[in-house]
Order: structure tokens, then C-alpha cells, then sequence
């Protein structure tokens, strides 16, 4: 189960509605019954074609005994039996398109279509939008660009104290007088790593570069990352620390954030939560990022896959910068207010429509 569904039960629930959720479950189902909404554990992500009437029939089941009046999908797999269900129930069926999905096999574009196959459908961003209008033939009134929300509460710089941001530092073994470059990602290879790293070589001595995300298994990438370091003389200056808890302090910990995706990003909430943190963001532009950041404001964009470029734009924070101008655009257009907000109304149209 992701943020993003605790979010809109949240809002549900907030709101005087019902809220239900069916997932494989997850870290966040405690978070999800606490607030009120109800969680069913189901294999509902499951790609194994001769349990698909199964799972259509457990929904059905749900919907019915539930009153559910929407059925909103997240995942391709799960969406593929929601639909089914949601149409032998006539109950509206709304999705959230918030990845660009591989289509490098054949069939996948089949597969990855049922996320655009809501009544109305979801996009994470006017990037995610024009890909679905493009792959899909989606027609523009049935999509809905809501972008990622950001927890402005949890992303406060006045919210999170010194200690918080000591242990950090602590775990990333820097010093106090070293310039400290955080590339926030789970450690695999369109996150730009090597880019970054690259980048490191062309900057000062007393830059550090810290890398901080799951390997998820990707222990030869690790080895990879640590070599080209190596061969570039900066392996003192990289830091590898792992999965990081504690996203706000790390972002206060740090003196730029950097988002450098070789491949588009859909959103790019990394570089929205680090500008709600006053944090001046360097990312690549394409993608989300070209909404989230704004160039020569709130962040600079750069080339993807150019490292000479990254580096010249890591060199400097603009004097004019404005932290917590950051922050209010991020309040205004990105935070998880907005998105609960939008979301619910979409609910409310596509009622409206049957």
C-alpha cells in the first residue's frame, strides 16, 4: 500500500465517507486502520491469469457488501481485476497513472493500458499526462493532472531539531566544514548515480556526495558506484549509507539536493519535498521535474546525463534564493492538502457523470 492511498482515506474519512482499501498490505496498513478506514488483505496484485476471475470475484464481493459507490486502482494488476469488477457492478472506476511503464515487451502496452481506462484518469503531472493522451489516445477531458502531495507538516524545517539533524550527520560521517550534496534515491542506475558521481570529480575538495537509498538487491551496482569513485579519486568524498529513515533531517542535513534521473521522472517528489525543506534542488530536466522546479527560483535544471553541466550548477546557490518562497509554492501547488482535495473532487465528477 502506498502514501499516496493513506492520503486520500485520510481526506475520505476527514470528509464523512467511507474508506476501503484492498492491498497485499504493507508497512502503512497500522497508519491506514488508524485513521479509520477499513484494510482487506488480498493477493490482489497477483499476475497469474487463472486466479484473475478469483480476484475479480473477491472485489465484486467487497463492493457489494460494502456500499462502495467509486473503485479507484493504483497498480496495473490490481486495476485489470478492479475494472472487471467495477464494470459487472456498474460502479464508476477511477485510475492514478503515476509511472512511465516499460513497454518493452510485447503486449506490455496492453497490459500498462488499464490505467487509462478510468472513467476518469488520474495523471501525477503534465508530463504523465501528455504520455497517456500520446500512448493511449486518452482523451484530454477524462484525465485529471494531480500532482504527488507533499506532507507539509512532516516536511517543516522549523519541525525537526537540531538532534535530528546531528544524527545524520553522524551516520554520513561528515564534517562540519564539508559541503554536502544529497542524492536521495534507491540506488539504481536511471537514478543518475554515476552522473552524480561524475559530477563530483569536477567539484571542490571539500564536497561530499551522499547517495542514500536502498540497493534493493543490486549489490553489483553498489561494487560499480564504489569503483568509479575509486578511479576518479573522490571515493573519500562518496557516501553510500544506505535506506534513510529519516527523509526530513536528511534534507536539512544537506547543502543541495540533486535529482539527476538519466530517465524522465513521472513526478519528482524528492525535489518537492526537498524545496518544502528550503533546500535549493538541482535536477534534470524532463520529466515532472520541469513542473516541480522552478528554473533559476526554486532550483536550477540542467542537461540530463550531463555531468559537466551538474557540476557547474552544484558550484553555486544563487544569492537571491529564497527558502521560504520554496516552501509556499511548494504549500500552494504540491502539498497533500491540495492533492486530497483534488482527488475528492474527482470522486465527485465521475458520480456526476453515471
Amino acid at each position: 500500500m502506498e502514501r499516496t492511498t493513506l492520503d486520500v482515506a485520510e481526506a475520505l474519512i476527514a470528509a464523512g465517507h467511507g474508506a476501503f482499501v484492498a492491498s497485499g498490505g504493507g508497512r502503512l496498513v497500522h497508519k491506514l486502520t488508524g485513521a479509520g478506514a477499513t484494510h482487506f488483505t488480498l493477493n490482489i496484485g497477483s499476475k497469474r491469469l487463472l486466479s484473475f476471475p478469483w480476484r475479480v470475484a473477491a472485489l465484486r464481493k467487497l463492493i457489494v457488501m460494502n456500499g462502495i459507490d467509486v473503485v479507484h486502482a493504483r497498480s496495473r494488476a490490481p486495476a485489470w481485476a478492479a475494472w472487471r469488477a467495477a464494470i459487472a457492478e456498474n460502479v464508476p472506476f477511477v485510475t492514478t497513472y503515476h509511472g512511465i511503464y516499460n513497454e518493452g515487451f510485447p503486449g506490455k502496452r496492453r497490459y500498462n493500458s488499464v490505467m487509462a481506462r478510468g472513467d476518469l484518469v488520474i495523471a501525477n503531472s503534465r508530463f504523465t499526462a501528455d504520455h497517456i493522451q500520446a500512448t493511449h489516445q486518452t482523451s484530454a477531458d477524462r484525465i485529471r493532472v494531480i500532482p504527488r502531495g507533499v506532507d507539509m507538516a512532516l516536511f517543516d524545517p522549523d519541525a525537526v531539531p537540531p538532534v535530528r539533524v546531528e544524527a545524520v550527520w553522524k551516520k554520513w560521517a561528515v564534517k562540519a566544514d564539508d559541503r554536502v550534496v544529497l542524492l536521495p534515491a534507491r540506488l539504481t542506475r536511471w537514478k543518475g548515480q554515476t552522473v552524480a558521481i561524475d559530477a563530483l570529480a569536477k567539484l571542490p575538495d571539500d564536497t561530499v556526495l551522499v547517495c542514500a537509498g536502498d540497493p534493493q538487491g543490486r549489490d553489483g551496482y553498489v561494487t560499480e558506484l564504489r569503483e568509479q569513485a575509486r578511479k576518479l579519486g573522490v571515493e573519500s568524498r562518496l557516501r553510500l549509507p544506505g535506506h534513510e529513515v529519516d527523509i526530513p533531517a536528511a534534507l536539512l542535513a544537506a547543502d543541495i539536493i540533486v535529482t539527476p534521473s538519466t530517465d524522465p521522472e513521472a513526478f519528482g517528489r524528492t525535489a518537492a519535498e526537498a524545496q518544502a525543506m528550503g533546500r535549493w534542488v538541482v535536477a534534470a530536466a524532463h520529466g515532472g521535474a520541469l513542473d516541480v522546479v522552478d528554473d533559476g527560483v526554486t532550483g536550477t535544471l540542467v542537461t540530463p546525463g550531463d555531468a559537466d553541466g551538474l557540476a557547474g550548477a552544484l558550484g553555486t546557490i544563487p544569492d537571491r534564493y529564497d527558502p521560504a518562497a520554496a516552501r509556499r509554492r511548494i504549500a500552494e501547488r504540491f502539498s497533500k492538502q491540495a492533492l486530497q482535495e483534488a482527488t475528492l473532487n474527482v470522486y465527485e465528477a465521475v458520480l456526476r457523470l453515471r
